[in-house]
């Protein structure tokens, strides 16, 4: 079963208000609308793409610790995926089956990260509820995530009518007040910084396998080795 299979799976209990989020079908529809307009601006068109240089971050995993993408791809490519949050079941389940291809990352000589507006307790929240055993960093008031072209602000009608019903308060999950967040994606940087992959989707719901991302590292590796 993919990722996508079990999004699509939990996206029809959800949507259809089972419990426990007894989701109404008003608040589906303000996220629908919310989805289709971010679609829309083509925002997704304007962010890095392959071939551009990933910039160099410098953020705190959940303990505190900085991490510096420069370290990192001094022993290997390196895999970012962009995280919503704890409070988003979506980005868990993400979470789950970026787990659960840890093992084949590693073995294929890359790193992996994940990157959230949250704070680092939220991010030690996220880490063990998802038994995640990669690092989740921390990037305050999305600074970093806006450098990708990533960043959007939520539209009021979805905060006061979906958001704050669900109990999703960004601000003080994130710790500032600007209901900002990073649209989902993920990345692959060789060596040299160069994006390899790179994949952002206005929705949500929608989510890659990891299977891609190991494809990716297989074809960088056979170019190194040439």
């Amino acid at each position: 079963m993919t990722l996508q299979d079990k999004l699509d799976d939990f996206r029809i209990a959800f949507e259809s208000g089972e419990p426990p989020y007894n989701i109404s079908p008003d608040v589906v529809a303000l996220m629908h609308r919310a989805t289709k307009e971010l679609q829309e601006t083509g925002q997704a068109n304007r962010t890095l793409k392959v071939g551009d240089r990933l910039p160099d971050f410098d953020l705190p995993d959940a303990e505190g610790r900085m991490v510096r993408s420069s370290e990192l791809l001094k022993d290997g490519p390196l895999v970012i995926s962009f995280y919503r949050g704890v409070w988003c079941p979506y980005c868990n389940m993400e979470l789950d089956a970026l787990q659960a291809a840890l093992g084949d990352i590693r073995e294929k000589g890359a790193h992996l990260v994940s990157i959230s507006p949250q704070t680092p307790t939220n991010s030690r929240k996220s880490a063990r509820q998802n038994n995640v055993e990669f690092p989740i960093l921390s990037d305050g008031a999305n600074t970093y995530a806006r450098q990708l072209g990533l960043v959007f602000r939520l539209p009021e009608y979805l905060i006061e009518g979906a958001y704050k019903k669900l109990g999703a308060i960004l601000p003080t999950f994130n710790g500032d007040d600007s209901w900002e967040l990073p649209m989902p994606a993920r990345f692959v940087a060789d060596t040299d910084g160069t994006i390899a992959y790179a994949e952002v989707n206005p929705d949500y719901t929608q989510r890659p396998d990891p299977s891609e991302l190991l494809d990716v590292l297989d074809t960088l590796n056979r170019r190194r080795a040439a």
